[in-house]
């Protein structure tokens, strides 16, 4: 990787050094364009510094499809865990070779004129067009409730766990049932810890059904390939991953037979008042939603193996192995023996250092396919920018591609960002 100098101004500036950034870097690279990115962190420093242990990847490798780097191992249809991960996000960032300025916060993007003015940690310079490639994950969030705990348990989000050793003994108490929540609890339920797990509407998917992966079968059906343009699918932009899990070959992570198994499952929690938590009586209604999803996935695998006529085993409807007796209301932390909570809780965006009038009432950015409505303006890397592949290993580098042959585009003919959109 480059250690440049930083110049005065730059035809494109990419803000963020994660595989988006660094798929922006790769074909700005291929059109000659001359660009700096700047990452306030390390590169791909969330692989690195925000997994546990035990992280693997939930699709297959063969999904592992950065720009002229896809995986090559000798098992497609594994899932990577964290040090092969590593080395493939690793041999990538040589690859590319990026003119990256590390810990180099961007502290502020305006446009004045036609020139974008990027203040940054390392001094000030101007750019023709600008990529803000910093996804929807910048900060860790955590309820204002994590603050009326009792100093006695310890608190962490899903970025800093590494492992159930990490944490003091007794129960855990993990806030969240996407993807990392349901992972970590089941991390911390194999290693024998007791587990309450509040639970949230989470979809959750098969890993295997009717003789392969789930993903497969859906990369065949095209469902990676559906945008946001087609009917209904504008919503899907804040949706909640499907939780299932890759390690040890991959499998369901199904909650009610953990529940099965002595986890303690509640609905969405609601506050802490006295050093007991609260929740809603909607824990069966969560558990109801996320099968419903499970099993509509799995019929429509069943409608295309018919309408295909593939021959494949039997499938069937999952019917659940257990169901709450109540809905409980309350936990007392202490009574449970709770020594700490861990805040599967999602992350938030950071766009406060963009000046720019891209953003809707909800501070989400306004985009087609990555072209803002300022020209010269681009975002990438967002889960939806385009398609259900967005933002993932599998399509960030086609994303990207786009992203910056409009922008080259935008460069070499000073086309609108409406005129540049229309040709998406």
């Amino acid at each position: 990787m480059n250690s440049p100098a930083l110049a005065s101004h730059y035809s494109a500036v990419v803000v963020g050094g994660g595989q988006a950034g660094l798929s922006a870097s790769h074909y700005l690279k291929r059109h000659g364009i001359d660009h700096a990115v700047f990452e306030k962190k390390t590169v791909a420093h969330k692989w690195r510094d925000e997994r546990w242990d035990a992280f693997c990847l939930v699709t297959p490798n063969w999904q592992c499809q950065l720009p002229d780097h896809a995986y090559d191992g000798d098992d497609p249809h594994g899932f990577m865990v964290k040090d092969e991960i590593l080395a493939y996000v690793d041999r990538f960032v040589r690859k590319v070779n990026a003119p990256v300025f590390e810990h180099t916060a961007v502290n502020r993007i305006e446009k004045r004129g036609a020139l974008f003015h990027v203040e940054t940690a390392a001094g000030s310079v101007t750019a023709d067009s600008v990529v803000l490639a910093t996804s929807l994950y910048a900060e860790p969030a955590i309820p204002r409730a994590a603050e009326r705990l009792p100093d006695t348990i310890v608190q962490m989000h899903t970025a800093a766990y590494r492992n159930p050793a990490q944490l003091p003994e007794g129960a855990v108490v993990v806030v969240g049932s996407g993807q990392s929540g349901c992972q970590i609890a089941e991390d911390l339920h194999l290693a024998g810890r007791k587990v309450h797990l509040v639970t949230g509407n989470a979809p959750r998917c098969a890993r295997f059904y009717r003789g392969r992966d789930v993903v497969d079968w859906l990369d065949d059906i095209g469902q990676y390939d559906i945008t946001v343009e087609q009917d209904g699918m504008a919503k899907k932009t804040h949706d909640t991953n499907h939780y299932l899990t890759g390690r040890d070959g991959g499998r369901d992570i199904d909650l009610r037979r953990f529940a099965l198994e002595g986890m303690a499952l509640y609905g969405r929690m609601t506050g802490v008042s006295g050093g007991t938590m609260l929740f809603q009586p909607n824990l069966a209604a969560n558990l109801d939603g996320a099968d419903r999803v499970y099993n509509g996935i799995n019929a429509l695998i069943d409608r295309h193996i018919a309408e295909k006529g593939i021959e494949a085993p039997e499938g069937g409807v999952y019917a659940p192995v257990w169901r709450p007796e109540s809905e409980p209301r309350a936990l007392d932390l202490a009574a449970e023996g709770v020594s700490a909570v861990i805040w599967a809780t999602g992350f938030t965006p950071d766009w406060s250092f963009v000046s720019l009038p891209i953003f809707d009432g909800s501070g989400y950015p306004v985009h087609r396919r990555g072209v803002t409505p300022v020209a010269g303006a681009y975002v990438l890397g967002l889960p939806w920018l385009w398609t259900w592949g967005s933002g993932r290993f599998l399509s960030v580098g086609r994303d990207a591609e786009h992203v910056v042959g409009r922008l080259a585009e935008g460069l070499a003919a000073g086309a609108t960002p409406m005129k540049q959109a229309a040709g998406a």
